[in-house]
């Protein structure tokens, strides 16, 4: 029996947040170092994979239009200014395209708030990586866990970060990433109706048509993600067993916040 075409076949989307070499405690975990993205990206480079943004990747689904043979999309969630100093130059030489999900009240300079775990871009760093060929998409305007959020406030989190992102760009972002990965049909339902035409979760497995526009996923870079490990993240082999310390953290924590949202209901009703 044949396998899949190549238009059917998963991708793997890697999410990366902090490229630095001495990040704050907070991004720490999430960070990688810049030796450790080179060394990475050129492993992409020496497999043959082929860069593609989030926008491409679900352009290509909708349509049947053929991927290259080892497609792979980079993603850098929030906005950290390491993907700016250190991730560019690499991904320049490569020639890669990546996609930022850039938290726009996190960054630096008008519509900040505040709440950033960690030095961010700058908005004239943000409009340098998309004029290098990075797609910008959106992951809210302060980062919340959307799923518990009143709907007022999500679609404010929602359609401001839009807002913001195509005053500042001229032109509206076309993909979106869930913050912490959590989402819900009411918050896939409101990132639809904002005008986003793909978003990202987390989910540590690799991204396939069946799982929608709205509820692709991801695998995790870690700092302590050596680069045998990164190979097998890529290659898709042993993610199971890689990432079940996190699928069990992720199921108990779903139940909890399932918990508050009907709790925040209740009250919300009795007011």
């Amino acid at each position: 029996m044949n396998g899949p075409s190549v238009a059917q076949r998963p991708v793997p989307i890697l999410m990366y947040h902090s490229v630095a070499r001495t990040p704050a405690r907070a991004a720490y975990g999430l960070s990688v170092s810049p030796e450790a993205f080179d060394e990475q990206m050129r492993l992409l480079d020496g497999f043959g994979f082929t860069p593609v943004t989030a926008e491409q990747l679900a352009a290509a689904w909708r349509a049947g239009r053929p991927l290259p043979p080892k497609p792979v999309l980079i993603t850098f969630d929030d906005g950290y200014e390491g993907v700016h100093r250190y991730a560019l130059p690499v991904l320049l030489e490569h020639g890669f395209t990546a996609t930022l999900f850039a938290s726009t009240g996190w960054l630096r300079g008008a519509h900040e708030t505040g709440g950033a775990l960690d030095l961010m871009l700058s908005w004239d760093q943000v409009r340098e990586l998309a004029a290098a060929g990075l797609e910008i998409g959106g992951h809210s305007h302060t980062h919340p866990q959307l799923d518990q959020l009143t709907d007022d406030r999500l679609w404010f989190e929602v359609q401001h970060c839009r807002e913001v992102l195509a005053a500042e760009l001229d032109r509206p972002p076309v993909s979106f990433a869930y913050p912490y990965g959590y989402s819900s049909r009411r918050v896939r339902g409101a990132v639809r109706t904002a005008g986003f035409g793909v978003s990202l979760a987390v989910g540590n497995t690799l991204a396939a048509r069946r799982q929608g526009p709205y509820a692709l996923e991801r695998v995790t870079v870690r700092r302590t993600t050596g680069i045998a490990d990164f190979e097998r993240l890529v290659e898709g082999r042993g993610l199971g067993r890689h990432f079940a310390g996190d699928r069990a953290l992720t199921k108990g924590y779903a139940v909890v916040r399932r918990s508050r949202r009907v709790v925040r209901k209740v009250i919300e009703a009795r007011v």
